[in-house]
């Protein structure tokens, strides 16, 4: 039996959690030598590659028995569906962000996103908010509203990335299973659509799975660059501690928004350079304040 796993920083918690931020960080990169194919076309090939790697995972650590009790509990399955629609909602966003010059936006919703997490617990589950907190996520809400009187619209974008992965995350707080079978009985829960939207974009002939071989195998690797950052964040989670994922996973956002601008020279501009600034105060008032309430309840 494995022992459990103390609620502590270890030095292997730390590499393979850098390891997963650094690859999410550098992954619009690799999505942005996929701007020539529709954003639908690649998620699609995302979940269905994801599988095998996920699948033979689950193989090496002997849980399959934990994915069969899932595929037949109505409940978990229904759940499942849900928080495999957020996630593949949440991967369009983010494939469209990147292939068409709104990496900032894409950015701006990972920043958002955990005060957006902080905003959830206080609707929905009536968890208490200290003034700080409330200031953070007041905070960057004046930040949005400084980029849409600016642009004259929503950061759709942004928004879309926030409220998908936080409403994905919290409802994958309440799946049942383990997070690398969770991940598995999403993709698995995707496949048949996938599979069948691929198969008329072929049908049709507007499928990308062709030559060149560039194509072929920039697709392929959608399910390498899906799968491996999350199974190796599942396995540095367990090995940190919740405030130490925290503060970490602002990694991520800050790299995309280091590439969107010096990388692939999308415009800084002077809305930005207010709203930004906005959100990062945000952050370090919520990390400040999320620290000291640790550090009060473990003393």
């Amino acid at each position: 039996m494995t022992p459990p796993i103390k609620n502590e920083d270890t030095p292997q918690g730390f590499a393979f959690a850098l390891a997963a931020y650094f690859m999410w960080g550098v992954l619009p990169l690799y999505m942005k030598a996929l701007a020539h194919i529709p954003p639908a076309e690649v998620v699609a090939h995302r979940i269905i590659w994801s599988v095998p790697i996920a699948f033979v995972l689950l193989i090496v650590l002997g849980r399959t028995n934990d994915l069969r009790e899932a595929l037949t509990n109505s409940r978990i399955l229904a759940m499942g569906a849900v928080t495999a629609a957020l996630v593949s909602i949440n991967w369009g966003i983010y494939v469209w962000a990147i292939t068409t010059d709104h990496a900032l936006d894409a950015a701006l919703g990972y920043y958002i996103n955990p005060l957006f997490s902080v905003f959830l617990g206080a609707v929905l589950l009536g968890e208490r908010l200290t003034p700080a907190q409330i200031f953070a996520v007041a905070l960057a809400a004046a930040a949005v509203i400084v980029l849409t009187i600016s642009a004259g619209r929503l950061p759709w974008a942004a928004i879309g990335l926030t409220f998908s992965w936080g409403f994905y995350a919290f409802f994958k707080k309440s799946l049942p299973v383990g997070p690398n079978q969770g991940f598995l009985l999403e993709v698995l829960i995707l496949l048949f659509p996938a599979l069948g939207f691929l198969a008329y974009l072929t049908l049709t002939g507007a499928s990308h799975f062709t030559a060149p071989a560039s194509n072929i195998w920039l697709l392929l690797g959608c399910g390498v660059i899906t799968a491996v950052p999350l199974i190796t964040y599942a396995n540095g989670a367990k090995r940190l501690r919740l405030s130490t994922i925290g503060v970490l996973q602002y990694i991520v956002p800050t790299m995309v928004f280091l590439i969107a601008v010096f990388v692939f020279g999308e415009p800084f501009t002077p809305a930005r350079a207010i709203a930004f600034p906005m959100i990062w105060t945000a952050l370090v008032i919520y990390t400040v304040s999320m620290l000291r309430n640790r550090r009060r309840k473990a003393g």
